[in-house]
């Protein structure tokens, strides 16, 4: 009797704290349709403001960037914070610069309040996974981590399609406003339902915090992030250029293209939780990234058939979303005395490959086409099976009694 009450005990604290997990997914749902929507409002700020495609573009880097360097900083500069203070903050820093950005007269001021909102996310989704991580039990992190993740992959799938539509049906203006409702949206729910009491370890000042930077493990899943994620960013940040034949220039058919890689996505995301907490994130990511990599390879033989092409996407994209869940679980796990500072340095490095893979892609078209870019990025995801590789036989020397730092 005492051990069925326990049981169901267990289950209880198991569901109450699922329940606040999805809260946080929420709220990085919020941020992270005001990141993802950049790249559909493009053309339209071109329009209005009279720019170059080009100036538009450096509205995207400069955001991936900003997140890239705030989340490790902002996060070390928050470490004595309760975590819902962090979170609170986090979203109101990026509701200002949604707002700002809608109210915004010139290209400079939409520059600067994009900067204030990126480093609202970069603060705010790291902490939202190491938060996750502390709602539930040990054996329950992956699939923490996974539904946080399934927020951010939720942005891509809906929220940026959707944002991109109200832009084009309205104005961009319109979109942004959008983005700020959302955010207050997640700033309730984070208000209301994560507990105010939560803390992580310090691991003390700035220097300290980036100390996990000396750990040659770490290192090199950071470095397996990077390529990775170059390799699952050059296909969306191109895909209108990649599917023109097959879209043949129409906006509503390359939507669909997003919305099927978004939904196969969020799929493999949560799949990999489930996968990671029974077999370990090592062998999640190399599953993923053979998926991934064949998945590239294919996309020269569909680019001019949508119905192939749909396909393709979802297939890809499975296991392109597959991966983050696995890397932060590997991080948390060779690391959880500084568990919110890796995962903010693995956050940085994502929004790293975001940036390099406009590099990179533009780099491919150059050199391959179209059609054939995904074979870099095929190449990339290969590579990253190899770094991944090399972090495991690190992590197993570690554990034999072998020097890791």
């Amino acid at each position: 009797m005492g051990n069925s009450s326990q049981t169901q005990e267990i289950r209880q604290m198991a569901t109450g704290g699922m329940a606040r997990v999805a809260i946080l997914a929420i709220g990085v749902f919020a941020v992270g349709t005001g990141e993802f929507v950049l790249a559909g409002l493009l053309p339209m700020l071109v329009e209005d403001l009279g720019i170059s495609v080009a100036r538009a573009g450096q509205v995207v880097t400069v955001f991936a960037l900003t997140c890239a360097v705030s989340a490790p900083v902002l996060t070390a500069l928050t470490a004595a914070w309760r975590r819902r203070t962090v979170l609170v903050v986090a979203t109101v820093i990026y509701l200002c610069g949604a707002v700002g950005t809608a109210l915004a007269g010139s290209y400079a001021q939409i520059v600067v309040a994009q900067i204030i909102a990126a480093a609202g996310v970069g603060l705010f989704i790291p902490n939202a996974a190491a938060t996750a991580a502390t709602l539930v039990a040990p054996q329950l992190q992956g699939r923490a981590i996974a539904l946080v993740v399934t927020g951010f992959t939720a942005a891509v799938a809906f929220g940026a399609p959707l944002g991109t539509a109200l832009g084009g049906l309205l104005d961009w203006r319109v979109t942004m406003w959008f983005a700020a409702s959302l955010a207050i949206l997640g700033l309730a729910g984070v208000w209301r339902f994560i507990p105010k009491d939560i803390q992580l370890p310090s691991a003390g000042g700035l220097r300290a915090r980036l100390r996990p930077l000396g750990d040659r493990r770490v290192v090199m899943l950071l470095i397996t992030t990077l390529v990775a994620f170059t390799a699952v960013f050059v296909p969306y940040t191109y895909i209108g250029v990649i599917y023109a034949p097959a879209t043949r220039g129409d906006g509503v058919a390359l939507a669909a293209l997003m919305l099927t890689g978004g939904i196969a996505g969020a799929v493999g995301n949560l799949a990999a939780g489930y996968l990671t907490d029974r077999f370990g994130g090592a062998r999640v990511v190399a599953l993923a990234l053979i998926w991934l990599g064949v998945g590239l390879l294919l996309v020269p033989l569909v680019t001019d058939n949508f119905g192939a092409a749909l396909a393709v996407v979802g297939f890809y994209a499975m296991g392109a979303f597959a991966i983050t869940t696995p890397q932060q679980h590997r991080l948390l796990s060779i690391r959880p005395d500084t568990a919110p500072v890796v995962i903010s340095l693995n956050q940085s490095v994502l929004y790293l490959a975001i940036a390099m893979s406009g590099l990179v892609g533009a780099f491919g078209i150059e050199l391959l086409g179209n059609q054939y870019v995904s074979l870099l990025a095929a190449t990339f995801a290969l590579l990253a099976l190899g770094f991944s590789y090399s972090a495991q036989r690190l992590t197993r020397a570690s554990a034999e009694g072998s020097p890791s730092q």
